[in-house]
């Protein structure tokens, strides 16, 4: 079974294209130098959120989470000129790479990266977003949710990542596992959320799309 999941896997990625030079080199920099680089997007993830971000026609973009900056380079990346994303990451300490790649990437002028905790940093957001990705603290998604609810236009898209959580969130839980906790809190309390239209991707560790309506 794991052969044909494997060989199915394979055959799926066949469909996106290569990374390209800088998306490359900036995939084995992570490696090199990140403590946990299978936190990367990768090529497969950043092509489905460069997609959606050409499918909804959004021009403005938020994200929670920067890490090495992957994700935030392919989705500014399908903005249009006027389009605008901002990131937000809480480690400082990561920040020279993903500053290094904006530039190499000619996404300064669409980028604007802030270091800083996003629950302190988005209530002073003054921007309506057409689009969220959620990928950082598993335990605040439940917060980052409602902070930016208000913030997302109708008919926007928040996009949320690892809500299967290396399907830890179908075994039992320790007490002291706040992580998976806080991915089973959102993951409840969007599902009743009848603002919103939703679906689950079980691309990687789970992706979940939520459309406001």
């Amino acid at each position: 079974m794991k052969d044909v999941e494997k060989i199915s896997s394979e055959f799926i990625e066949t469909f996106v294209s290569p990374e390209d030079e800088i998306l490359a080199a900036l995939h084995r920099e992570t490696a090199l130098t990140q403590l946990h680089p299978r936190m990367l997007s990768g090529n497969y993830q950043g092509s489905l959120l460069n997609m959606l971000v050409k499918l909804s026609n959004a021009e403005s973009i938020l994200e929670i989470g920067t890490y090495a900056g992957y994700s935030a380079i392919c989705m500014a990346r399908a903005l249009p000129e006027n389009g605008k994303l901002i990131t937000i990451e809480i480690n400082d300490e990561i920040e020279w790479l993903s500053s290094k790649y904006f530039k190499l990437a000619g996404l300064t002028a669409k980028i604007e990266a802030v270091t800083g905790d996003a629950v302190e940093i988005i209530p002073g957001l003054d921007t309506e977003f057409d689009m969220v990705f959620i990928d950082a603290d598993k335990r605040e998604y439940l917060n980052y949710y409602n902070l930016v609810f208000p913030k997302v236009k109708s008919g926007g898209l928040i996009i949320a990542d690892n809500v299967l959580w290396d399907n830890k969130i179908f075994m039992t839980v320790e007490s002291n596992d706040y992580m998976t906790k806080g991915i089973i809190a959102f993951n409840d309390f969007v599902k009743n959320d009848t603002r919103v239209e939703k679906i689950i991707l079980p691309l990687r560790d789970g992706l979940m799309l939520v459309r406001k309506v």
